[in-house]
């Protein structure tokens, strides 16, 4: 089995269980302090074959605390671009298990990078854009950030407008993001979709963040 090599600080459980809603149990490890030790672990992991990685992430993702949970999502990206479809379709899966938006969008990142490295955002993006899962709807508006000029508008405005009058707040925050994140590249088109698709209140004050430092940017073509 692999290593469990975390510590527990006893000092710093309560508060990160608190900042989470109290959901999950914490070893009190914070972020800067977990990828240091899990760097070591993310060097082996490259070495493993794909059976032996596959055990090393169901392993760490089924751990009782948070932090394991965040270093199997960690590994999963390290090895992203060598991972099977049936590992990639496991992936998928954990999104939706104990899910909270922290996982959430670490999760989004492994989905994201593999359906981009095989050009399958026709298939496997049309999969979750039709996902009955929230997280998984999630994933599919906030898929694209960081694209820029390389962004599929018509896979964009598709995953807004099918989630436009969904009045969940981690779904409307994720039209927002979508938006303010491709504003920066093509505020024109973002400006007509803000007035043709009839978003909440909430995805528009998200939206509208990008405006107040960034200038029109127009490049045409096709968190919590």
């Amino acid at each position: 089995m692999p290593p469990l090599f975390l510590p527990t600080h006893v000092e710093n459980q309560a508060a990160m269980a608190k900042y989470m809603r109290n959901q999950f149990e914490f070893l009190g490890v914070r972020s800067p302090e977990r990828r240091l030790l899990t760097r070591p672990i993310i060097r082996e992991s490259r070495q493993l074959d794909l059976p032996t990685l596959q055990t090393w992430l169901s392993y760490y993702y089924q751990q009782p605390y948070r932090e394991y949970q965040y270093v199997a999502i960690d590994l999963a990206f390290a090895n992203v671009k060598r991972l099977t479809p049936d590992q990639y379709a496991w992936c998928r899966e954990q999104t939706t298990k104990q899910a909270w938006w922290d996982s959430v969008d670490a999760w989004r990142k492994v989905l994201a990078t593999y359906i981009f490295e095989h050009d399958a955002l026709q298939t496997l993006g049309t999969d979750l854009l039709n996902a009955p899962d929230v997280w998984l709807r999630r994933v599919s508006l906030t898929l694209q950030l960081g694209r820029k000029v390389a962004t599929n508008q018509a896979y964009l405005r598709q995953a807004i407008q099918l989630n436009a009058t969904d009045h969940e707040f981690f779904i409307q925050k994720a039209i927002g993001w979508a938006l303010r994140d491709y504003a920066k590249t093509n505020a024109d088109w973002v400006q007509r979709v803000l007035t043709t698709v009839p978003v909440s209140n909430l995805a528009q004050r998200e939206a509208l963040k990008a405006y107040k430092n960034t200038p029109n940017q127009s490049a045409g073509g096709s968190v919590e």
